[in-house]
């Protein structure tokens, strides 16, 4: 049956017949158009109608070409690249087969894609079942039974298997495998980031069997050094093995227990040993000979043991025992027959260093009574001395002051003056030595009170105010309302000595008395911008009778002041601190406990 379209046109007709016939086609429907009705119109749609439906169908013929030619160059493409996929694979499998190691490739799912030829090659009966598509379970079940697998003491197939496959499951693991005919496999397996397990098989029979030499090797060099240690050590040592038998020991233990050479040998059982012992010495309680048999017997760890014994008078030894980690033992013996004479020597000595110490005691005693029988004597002298000196000082004092002031003459006035002023540091000397000897007796009077500080401050304002305004000097004393706790009379020479001191010894400048808080109390400072105390010289001026500097006279006084200052705080409880920088100046810091609120 023929097609009315494509009677039509012809798409294989040339051009030149194809224009032909839709002109002969566009003049009969013209004709037909103006020949025909209405109803006759209906025909004409119908021909449009089948033109539409050519040119679909046309169209669906080329878009239908064009698919065809594409999934030809995709099956072209296909081709190509599965005979890549194939030579890759011969690629990779002939670059597998070159590796001196076994090697298996396992995918996802736990199934064999490949393996080389030396995969499995020391188990033959497991290697001939070895294919592309086994299961990783079944390969590791077949190994199991295999007769050429050395399984460890007391594990059977089922539980290598277990083992084997809990392995797997890690994302990388190194073992190796024991086989029969004294060779090893080290396995190693690797997870690749698909889910792929690589199974990487390498023999290393010859690296264990040489390492196994070197290590008897070794071991045997070590035996020979320990044996050779053991020898020259001075103690006597015994290496019993977990069996409890003699394995490596020394000379001298045989010497120290009077063991024959023939009957110290190795394998020799500890309880032996022990029998000598207890037929032979002493051991000293409560480690005996019974309590070491059974250490040596225990079962398991044994404690680090201590004991001791001697053979006649005058042998000593102390005994060690310790554990080693393979369950054997160590026992070490000492002679410490000079170390326990030296202690007897020792110990007689202390008793008659004792016996000397006590002697000598007794005599020092004797001296120190002695010597505070003087010193009471030489106090009760200086008091007598100082009281008898003062009164006559006293009376000719009051002459010499009459003559000033009847004398007519300024020159006889000037001469009584100074004769004065002589006296007076004569009784000022006295006085010091007075209560020097009074501090050192320990028998001066206290009597601790509470002390207002300003009012006495402002006193020895008064009376240093002249001398230092005849220096030049600036006196600053800071007034306060502080009261404090202390001795008025000790309180008020030690000020007066810190402050007579510090007018003394400042040539320019300033002297200041203050306050600072301290816990618990309050803290009077004396500074002053004299020259400074050295400090190699910081500790003495507190002795007797030092003095610093060329200057240093008797009419300055014989260095007494800060000696009676240091043992006036000393008795009552208060610190003294000194600071000086030499060519800046001093303070004299003391120390004092408040008796009311804190309060300047």
């Amino acid at each position: 049956m023929s097609d009315p379209a494509r009677d039509l046109l012809d798409p294989a007709d040339p051009p030149e017949r194809q224009v032909a016939k839709l002109a002969e086609i566009c003049g009969a429907l013209m004709r037909r158009a103006e020949q025909l009705d209405d109803g006759r119109g209906a025909a004409y749609a119908q021909f449009e109608r089948a033109v539409l439906l050519e040119e679909q169908v046309r169209e669906r013929t080329r878009d239908l070409e064009r698919t065809l030619d594409l999934l030809n160059l995709s099956n072209a493409r296909l081709a190509d690249a599965t005979r890549a996929a194939e030579a890759a694979h011969a690629h990779l499998a002939g670059a597998i087969e070159t590796i001196q190691d076994g090697f298996g490739l396992f995918d996802g799912e736990d199934r064999m894609v490949l393996c080389n030829s030396r995969f499995g090659m020391h188990l033959p009966d497991v290697r001939a079942r070895l294919r592309p598509g086994m299961a990783f379970s079944d390969y590791v079940a077949a190994i199991s039974v295999s007769p050429g697998l050395d399984l460890p003491a007391g594990t059977g197939p089922a539980d290598w298997a277990v083992e084997r496959l809990a392995r797997h499951g890690q994302e990388h693991t190194l073992f190796t495998v024991r086989l029969r005919g004294d060779r090893w496999l080290q396995v190693g397996e690797h997870r690749m980031a698909g889910g792929e397990t690589v199974v990487v098989q390498t023999d290393v029979s010859d690296i264990l069997r040489a390492e196994r030499e070197d290590r008897d090797k070794v071991l045997d060099d070590q035996a020979r050094l320990v044996r050779a240690t053991l020898g020259h050590l001075a103690q006597g040592v015994a290496v019993f093995d977990a069996r409890g038998r003699l394995a490596v020991f020394n000379d001298r233990l045989g010497e120290m227990l009077s063991i024959p050479r023939t009957a110290l040998r190795p394998g020799l059982d500890a309880a032996v040993l022990v029998g000598r012992l207890r037929a032979q010495v002493r051991m000293d309680p409560p480690m005996d000979a019974d309590a070491l048999a059974r250490w040596i017997a225990r079962p398991g760890a044994r404690g680090r043991i201590e004991f001791g014994f001697r053979r006649g008078a005058g042998q000593f030894f102390d005994g060690l025992g310790d554990a080693m980690p393979d369950g054997g033992f160590v026992l070490s013996i000492t002679d410490v027959s000079a170390e326990r004479a030296a202690a007897l020597a020792l110990r007689e000595a202390r008793d008659r260093l004792e016996e000397r110490v006590a002697a000598r005691t007794l005599e020092l005693g004797d001296a120190l009574a002695a010597a505070e029988r003087a010193n009471a004597a030489r106090s009760r002298f200086v008091a007598a001395a100082s009281h008898d000196l003062l009164q006559p000082l006293s009376a000719a004092k009051l002459y010499i002051g009459s003559l000033i002031e009847d004398s007519p003459q300024d020159e006889e006035r000037s001469v009584a003056a100074k004769a004065l002023g002589a006296l007076a540091s004569v009784e000022e000397i006295i006085a010091a030595l007075l209560d020097i000897s009074r501090l050192e007796s320990g028998r001066a009077s206290v009597q601790v009170g509470e002390i207002a500080l300003g009012p006495l401050l402002a006193r020895l304002a008064d009376e240093f105010a002249p001398v230092a305004a005849a220096k030049g000097l600036r006196l600053t004393v800071r007034p306060t309302a502080a009261r404090v706790r202390s001795d008025p009379a000790y309180l008020r020479r030690i000020l007066q000595n810190l402050i007579s001191n510090a007018v003394r010894y400042t040539e320019t400048g300033r002297v200041l008395v203050g306050l600072r808080r301290a816990p618990g109390g309050w803290r009077v400072v004396v500074a002053d911008t004299g020259p400074g105390i050295p400090v190699e010289e910081q500790q003495n001026v507190f002795r007797e009778f030092h003095r610093i500097g060329p200057r240093a006279s008797a009419s300055e006084g014989l260095g007494l002041g800060l000696a009676i200052v240091d043992r006036a705080c000393a008795m009552l409880g208060h610190p003294l601190d000194l600071r000086s920088v030499p060519g800046r100046g001093t303070s004299f810091c003391v120390t004092l406990r408040a008796a009311g609120p804190a309060r300047l």
